[in-house]
């Protein structure tokens, strides 16, 4: 009998690899899933929180996606080693903070490292030529496949038939007429074959969890590392900038406003990290100081922070500022008037 061939299979969550690891599934190949969490991109997180979003699907797309087609998924997280990427992308970044195609070289390269060690025979993506700007150009596909070093050994059945054969074809292990030559960027052949497949719920099919391909993010991002010593980052300061109202009044402080109770509930978790505001007298959002902001700048910050929630009509407003020390200094301010906010200030 011929040994049953083992294939990696990277699972984003999104349709696109849900399909190519069913493909091989149809195939009669031993297919696991390999999910790479690298802190840009947490599926139901901003969902979770925000209560206008309360109504929104919660789940870990990649986790699910893997159940819906029978397999076993596998979460490497690569927090630290991950950071070259983003601060230093070879091939540098696309329309905003995200280095697509270093990322599909380095996931690649993970899933390299795990076929090898778990004994696997070859790697599947659910990459389809032309569909993405940058990281799935049939150009760069080569370059994915060589800098990641799986070169033969990474198959797209989406997209297989427009490309040179690989050794899974080549040896037989996988039928080259049974994959496919989907290209563009229309979704309508692999919704086509989702419903071929039985699969009628996915996640949104143009849809993507990184954060670095948002202009907002990438915007608060840049802005976090223009006022820091070292361009550099940790899990806490990612997430933290997923969430609230980021206003930047001064070089070395900006505030972190929570935008709805469901923000201030999370935000609340890290109170004995930073300074922060509270609002007595009224309801409103619980607010972070991320940085160093001087004692006569208090007051400015604290008006400008009664500005949101029920007390931005208010004509006095009982403000508590509480330093990183623990100290307390209760304030009563006037809210800022909107004409007193520069834009600039939003990050």
């Amino acid at each position: 009998m011929k040994p049953k061939r083992k294939a990696i299979a990277l699972i984003s969550g999104g349709l696109d690899s849900m399909l190519a690891a069913r493909i091989l599934l149809e195939q009669g190949i031993h297919v696991e899933g390999l999910n790479i969490f690298t802190g840009f991109c947490v599926e139901g997180h901003t969902h979770a929180i925000r209560n206008k979003h309360k109504n929104k699907v919660k789940r870990n797309n990649a986790l699910w996606s893997a159940e819906q087609i029978g397999i076993k998924l596998h979460i490497v997280e690569v927090i630290e080693s991950y950071k070259d990427v983003v601060l230093n992308p070879k091939h540098g970044y696309g329309a905003n903070l995200n280095p697509c195609l270093d990322c599909k070289g380095f996931m690649v390269a993970k899933a390299k490292e795990w076929m090898e060690a778990h004994d696997f025979d070859f790697i599947a993506t659910g990459e389809v030529i032309g569909q993405r700007p940058k990281s799935q150009l049939r150009s760069n596909f080569p370059v994915v496949a060589r800098e990641s070093g799986a070169f033969d050994r990474l198959l797209r059945p989406l997209s297989a038939k427009l490309l040179p054969p690989t050794l899974p074809e080549r040896a037989g292990w996988v039928d080259r007429s049974r994959l496919y030559n989907i290209s563009g960027r229309t979704r309508r052949r692999q919704m086509e074959l989702a419903a071929k497949f039985g699969i009628s719920d996915y996640a949104q099919p143009a849809g993507g969890c990184c954060f670095l391909t948002d202009k907002s993010y990438s915007s608060k991002l840049q802005d976090f590392w223009n006022h820091k010593v070292e361009r550099d980052y940790e899990l806490d300061d990612i997430m933290l900038l997923k969430v609230g109202r980021h206003l930047r009044p001064s070089k070395q402080w900006k505030l972190i406003i929570a935008r709805d109770a469901g923000e201030t509930q999370y935000l609340s978790g890290y109170r004995s990290k930073f300074a922060h505001f509270s609002i007595i007298s009224h309801s409103g959002p619980l607010t972070l100081v991320d940085g160093n902001i001087p004692a006569e700048e208090v007051e400015k910050a604290a008006r400008l922070v009664a500005r949101f929630g029920k007390s931005r009509y208010a004509d006095q407003v009982d403000v508590q500022y509480t330093g990183r020390d623990g100290s307390e200094k209760m304030l009563s301010v006037s809210p800022m008037n909107p004409s007193e906010i520069p834009s600039p200030w939003y990050v």
